[in-house]
């Protein structure tokens, strides 16, 4: 028996990269997803249709937008009845050095990152204290460890995502939920593809193990921190990165 069967699961940001590896992986274990987009239904649905199993979802949400997010949500709801856990792993960068950064850069990457968290955290909670069962993997970053020059948004946005994860899974902790981090190093995906060869081995000589990681160590690792296998886990962060931050 699959180790996901019958269970039910939202991943924010599903239609490419990481996400869609992470839909794709707990879909191969039995497992019936919905994969959230910002503005691509047609990746959303290319991904779907590749999915194993039936039932697979997909729905609009803006993570900016609160209205939006519990729009999607009572969607998800009405078609799955409840879920068993849910993936934030949608977000945005916006890349400059702080003197040039405008507020707006600053304030969109916080809004949608972190705030983003925040609100589909919250709609997702509800049914799960109810149900007394829940687990809740957020997809954070090596950049909110160690920082990172012309990042300091979407760094102070995954240092913020560790910092909630820790408080809500002291929250929920005696209702059964469950809530830990995946923070991911360079991953290869559609961003490092466009890569130059130099600029690849800039990143090699940075990381002990001198290579990029998959998608599916990814996953693995958000597989686990949703099935029983972490039951005693809450508030952690398990970092996929190569050994380029220790």
């Amino acid at each position: 028996m699959n180790s996901h069967q019958g269970k039910s699961y939202v991943i924010t940001g599903g239609s490419r990269g990481i996400g869609a590896g992470i839909a794709t992986h707990l879909a191969d274990e039995g497992a019936r997803v919905c994969i959230t987009y910002s503005s691509r239904p047609d990746s959303a649905e290319a991904v779907l249709s590749k999915l194993k199993g039936e039932d697979h979802l997909s729905v609009q949400l803006k993570l900016e937008d609160e209205s939006s997010v519990n729009e999607a949500f009572k969607t998800i709801f009405n078609t799955f009845g409840t879920i068993d856990g849910l993936v934030n792993n949608a977000g945005i960068t916006s890349d400059q050095i702080l003197l040039r950064m405008k507020s707006d850069e600053f304030k969109k990457v916080i809004n949608t990152n972190l705030n983003g968290t925040f609100l589909c955290t919250k709609a997702a909670l509800r049914p799960m204290l109810k149900a007394k069962a829940g687990s809740i993997v957020n997809i954070t970053s090596v950049i909110g460890q160690t920082g990172n020059a012309g990042q300091a948004n979407y760094a102070a946005s995954k240092a913020g995502i560790e910092a909630f994860t820790k408080s809500v899974a002291q929250e929920v902790a005696s209702r059964n939920i469950r809530l830990n981090c995946v923070a991911p190093g360079f991953i290869e995906t559609e961003m490092t593809d466009i890569l130059t060869p130099e600029q690849k081995q800039e990143i090699f000589a940075q990381i002990p193990m001198k290579q990029l990681g998959e998608v599916l160590d990814i996953a693995q690792a958000v597989s686990f921190l949703l099935s029983n296998k972490s039951k005693y886990m809450t508030g952690q962060t398990i970092s996929i990165n190569g050994g380029l931050f220790m």
